[in-house]
């Protein structure tokens, strides 16, 4: 039930979004959005006065306008809170939040990938790979980075259930494989 909820208020936030005329783009909207909740979830303080049914509406709503203003939210974003605000959905930000990404995604034709490096990439690698794979997949990909030691050296990409394995610990297992094989 909460996951349809989310996802008709996720649908209505991309209707609203992917309107030329509105002048939001996607990208812009999903971050506010992402800037919201981790305020939310940043500030104890905050999520309780939101969260709180003992809070009215309107209370909300100007510590919204307040947060909007000092964070140049949009107003299209900042109006969309107040619906759901008004209809009591703040606990379903979160999963508002990743239906709507996922929508977008589905909408324009964009790509998630993780991608697990040994060591931190300077920017302008993390371009040249998110650039790489756009390229590899015909889309455009958004990189979430990570780095995980245990891959010795290079690097690993997940787009949906495809991996891109260049990592040393893999040609090493490959080699493995194929020597007891």
């Amino acid at each position: 039930m909460a996951q349809a909820a989310a996802s008709r208020y996720a649908r209505a936030l991309a209707d609203l979004v992917l309107d030329p005329a509105r002048g939001l783009s996607p990208e812009t909207a999903a971050g506010e959005l992402a800037v919201f909740e981790g305020a939310m979830a940043g500030s104890s303080e905050l999520g309780n006065v939101l969260l709180s049914p003992a809070v009215t509406p309107a209370r909300k709503r100007a510590v919204i306008a307040r947060l909007g203003s000092a964070m140049g939210m949009s107003r299209l974003v900042r109006n969309f809170l107040y619906v759901v605000i008004d209809h009591r959905r703040t606990a379903l930000l979160p999963e508002i939040r990743t239906a709507f990404q996922a929508l977008i995604d589905e909408r324009t034709g964009a790509l998630e990938a993780g991608v697990d490096a040994a060591r931190e990439l300077p920017g302008q690698q993390k371009d040249h790979v998110t650039a790489r794979l756009s390229q590899l997949t015909g889309k455009k990909v958004r990189c979430k980075f990570a780095v995980d030691e245990s891959l010795i050296g290079g690097m690993l990409a997940r787009i949906g259930s495809t991996i891109y394995d260049g990592s040393v610990r893999g040609q090493l297992e490959a080699l493995r494989r194929r020597l007891t094989d």
